[in-house]
């Protein structure tokens, strides 16, 4: 079994794991360890991965960066991850290690931390202690227990009540090394009553090795808090990225989360989001541009606990080549959840006859006074819109990258932050065109 020799590997160096983290992270090993031993790894036996075998992808030999090693150089000056007239508060999450060195000292309101979560544990432990760990479910996934079994560090945000960050903060995580790597990391956004953030995840490959991630999100939405979450993926394709974010939300809560992938090898993106509250709002949005051999699969469910909330569901897939895509989504509306307005909507786009889409939408209701709804529509592109183009002299390449920009045009529009809905925008259109996704004056990205 795969697991086993992670099992040694743990035991051999637990030591080490500790030593090089934080007391509020290390608490929670031993029950990782349980739930690993428990559970393993996914693999296609289950229902819920069919199309990727998880166990199978650690089988190869990775090395762990356990001593923290820190890189060299100042990526502040090497990487100029640039949103044209949109400032942010810039971060830096090598691999798994948080890159602390060259931070910049950012004016933050009174009680606001943003920062390493090593650091945010030892620091702010009584507040680590309630929220790290406490709603990504180890008991039912083998890869957060993995996760948390070997996470020494993270990114975290922490707004107390009735704070309001106006700038976006922005996480650039790179991958790098001359080695195949396994990269362990986690993110917590902790926002309290009345409190608000937007983050903007960024991650980008700088090597020619072969990675392999797990990352494990938690976002917690107090009452009338306001949470953006957008994760954007621009790895190589040597990479396997297995996420998982978890979201609770308050009453009157609203919780964006908008995943956008432009590149990658093999993506799992697991979302669990729970309105526990009553008026709160969930966006759960993802699209995806796939080709060659990639794979992208997204497993969305939204349990509304609490009446009157109402949550959004929309996914898009624009696949091309042989790549191959997977949609699962699930709305469970409870039995006291009344006047619950939930809607789901999967579009799939193959370009290609050898594409392939996989998709499985479901409701599972118990309470009586709801509107739900589930689409899903899968197919090529649209011959007559193609033709109407050409025939108004329209090249047909030219015609092809329009429809499938305003295919994708839904899942953009979820984007709450009109600069960085521009950017994404060009960044799609590069991606159409086969350009590398390069911002201005970078020295690494091609």
């Amino acid at each position: 079994m795969v697991e086993n020799q992670y099992i040694d590997i743990f035991n051999q160096y637990r030591d080490k794991i500790d030593s090089m983290s934080a007391q509020g992270m290390n608490n929670l090993r031993d029950k990782a360890l349980e739930a690993f031993i428990k559970e393993g790894l996914p693999t296609k036996k289950l229902e819920d991965y069919l199309y990727l075998d998880v166990a199978a992808e650690f089988i190869p030999d990775y090395a762990l960066n356990l001593n923290r090693v820190p890189f060299e150089g100042n990526p502040y000056v090497s990487f100029k991850c640039e949103i044209p007239e949109l400032t942010t508060n810039l971060y830096f999450v090598m691999n798994d290690l948080f890159h602390e060195e060259h931070k910049p000292k950012i004016s933050y309101p009174k009680g606001v931390f943003v920062g390493s979560l090593k650091q945010f544990a030892e620091d702010h432990s009584d507040i680590c202690k309630k929220y790290y760990g406490q709603i990504a479910n180890i008991n039912n996934n083998g890869t957060i227990a993995f996760n948390t079994m070997f996470a020494q560090d993270g990114f975290v945000i922490y707004i107390p009540k009735g704070v309001v960050v106006e700038e976006p903060i922005q996480l650039i995580n790179i991958l790098g090394g001359k080695f195949d790597t396994l990269v362990n990391r986690r993110v917590l956004i902790i926002a309290e009553d009345n409190a608000q953030v937007k983050l903007l995840v960024c991650d980008h490959t700088v090597d020619n090795a072969k990675f392999l991630v797990t990352q494990v999100t938690e976002i917690y939405a107090g009452k009338n808090a306001i949470v953006d979450y957008y994760d954007l993926e621009e790895n190589s394709d040597k990479v396997v990225r297995l996420a998982n974010t978890f979201s609770i939300q308050e009453e009157n809560a609203n919780v964006l989360v908008n995943n956008i992938t432009l590149n990658t090898g093999s993506s799992r993106n697991n979302y669990n989001v729970k309105l526990n509250g009553e008026h709160s709002e969930a966006y759960v949005c993802g699209m995806v541009i796939a080709d060659k051999k990639q794979y992208v699969d997204n497993f969305a469910f939204l349990d509304h606990a609490k009446p009157h909330c109402t949550s959004t569901q929309l996914f898009k897939y624009v696949l091309l080549e042989e790549a191959k895509g997977a949609f699962c989504g699930r709305i469970l509306v409870e039995k006291d959840a009344q006047k619950t307005q939930a809607y789901q909507s999967n579009n799939n786009l193959c370009v290609s006859p050898e594409a392939r889409m996989y998709a499985k939408p479901q409701l599972e209701i118990y309470a009586d006074d709801v509107k739900c709804s589930h689409g899903l529509t899968t197919g090529q592109l649209d011959e007559e819109a193609l033709f109407y183009l050409r025939s108004r002299g329209i090249g047909y390449d030219v015609a092809k990258l329009m429809l499938m920009q305003a295919f994708t045009a839904g899942v953009l529009e979820h984007v709450r932050i009109p600069r960085l809905r521009d950017r994404l925008s060009e960044l799609v259109e590069k991606r159409f065109k086969g350009e590398s996704a390069r911002c201005g004056n970078c020295m690494v990205c091609k």
